[in-house]
């Protein structure tokens, strides 16, 4: 890759889509400053401090600050994420959307219209929950947070909110087919980073105040690049499945033949699951703080407790073998391989290659997916121990490298896609015509 980076600047589509991709995450960070009207802005800010440590500091984290800040993007990607989630989990039990998903593109954006349209369900939902328990907290000296409690502020509430969840939904659609990247991702990679620098000045003024120790900072940088080194040799480990292709005459010539390899990732989810176990988590959880009857769920679920861990854990899981089983299909791997002639080595071909492909593939993401629980949960238990920053938790940082990688392998598929491309014109034939 380093080899590589001096010529980006010489593929202008590369350059293109880079640009696009800068310009609309600038637009994001632009709109998290953005208040929705109607609130008491130093009465939220003292609300959020009293509330510090629990998951509304998760769920801050997922927004880039804006729910903190009650802004048009408070509620975030996580609706759409969410609406996401239920349309693929609904194609495994409703035949329609099944045999949707199974048309190609035309009903792949059938699909993707049904999740805006679920999306825009759930921002109305929360929207309104969360208006209606705004009017009803308090700052900490008493102060009502809504300037003026009624349905003019619920409804304005729940437009603006669902407006900004909806422009955000279209910002990401747009990076990840006009820019670089998975815009939903780089939405939530971005977020989290820009809570980063202010993490670490609170923890420059706890050294400075006498109120953590600055070994322990030094024991935390060492966890910390320790879990980032652990992420990136899991994110590149990989088992590879040998492929004999037999040699075939074709006139007088021998062609084919030779051994190939079949790559199956350890983590062929990437960092989806700990973003969908998030997102089951952290809204439900979120929306119940600002209603006051539901408050003992959001606190039973605060980031360290055994309910949220337990269920964190389970989420990852499941969506780890579930997002993987959508992604990768070993049937239809067998059959591509039967088609043309290859085999696994002491395998037969078609349906025992495929048995055989799914059984290594599910000890793959069994592995996969403890290593992604072990991630996210470990150094957050170990941090909130010793009551260190929320943002260094081992969630964030699995989703900052996943993400950084992702999009830095894709940069290097635009690279490698135009050497190739330059090779071809180079060595075009001429004569003839052509």
């Amino acid at each position: 890759m380093a080899a590589l980076t001096p010529n980006i600047s010489k593929v202008p589509e590369l350059n293109r889509r880079i640009i696009i991709t800068l310009v609309m995450l600038a637009i994001f960070r632009v709109g998290v400053f953005v208040p929705t009207p109607g609130i008491d802005a130093e009465a939220l800010s003292g609300f959020f401090k009293a509330a510090s440590g629990t998951l509304l500091d998760f769920a801050t984290m997922f927004t880039g600050g804006a729910l903190e800040r009650f802004s048009v993007f408070s509620l975030g990607i996580m609706p759409y994420i969410s609406a996401s989630i239920i349309l693929q989990l609904l194609q495994a039990v409703v035949p329609q959307l099944e045999k949707l998903s199974k048309e190609g593109e035309a009903g792949k954006k059938v699909i993707t219209q049904y999740t805006r349209y679920l999306t825009v369900a759930l921002c109305v939902v929360q929207g309104f929950m969360i208006a209606v328990g705004l009017e009803s907290m308090r700052g900490p000296a008493g102060e009502p947070i809504v300037l003026s409690v009624g349905w003019s502020f619920r409804i304005m509430t729940v437009v603006t909110l669902t407006t900004g969840s909806v422009f955000l939904m279209w910002l990401g659609e747009q990076i990840t087919e006009r820019g670089i990247g998975n815009g939903i991702s780089l939405l939530i990679f971005v977020g989290i980073i820009a809570r980063m620098p202010s993490a670490v000045n609170n923890t420059i003024q706890l050294v400075r105040s006498g109120e953590m120790n600055f070994l322990f900072i030094v024991v935390l940088i060492a966890v910390m690049v320790g879990v980032v080194a652990f992420i990136v040799f899991m994110e590149m480990g990989q088992r590879r499945i040998p492929i004999q292709y037999p040699k075939r005459v074709v006139g007088r010539k021998v062609m084919g033949g030779g051994t190939q390899h079949l790559p199956l990732k350890v983590n062929s989810a990437g960092v989806i699951p700990p973003i969908f176990a998030s997102s089951i988590i952290v809204f439900p959880a979120t929306v119940a703080n600002f209603v006051p009857f539901m408050k003992p769920v959001a606190q039973s679920l605060n980031p360290g407790g055994v309910l949220y861990n337990l269920l964190y854990v389970a989420f990852i899981i499941f969506f780890t073998y579930f997002y993987t089983a959508i992604q990768f299909n070993p049937k239809e791997v067998a059959e591509n391989l039967k088609k043309y002639g290859g085999f696994v080595p002491g395998i037969r071909p078609g349906a025992h290659t495929a048995d055989y492909i799914d059984l290594v593939l599910t000890r793959l993401t069994l592995w996969g997916s403890l290593y992604l629980a072990a991630v996210c949960v470990l150094p957050s238990l170990f941090i909130s121990e010793f009551n260190a920053p929320f943002y260094f938790g081992g969630t964030a940082l699995l989703i900052v490298v996943g993400v950084a990688m992702d999009t830095a392998q894709q940069i290097e598929s635009h690279m490698l896609a135009r050497s190739y491309d330059g090779l071809l014109k180079k060595g075009k034939i001429k004569g003839r015509g052509l």
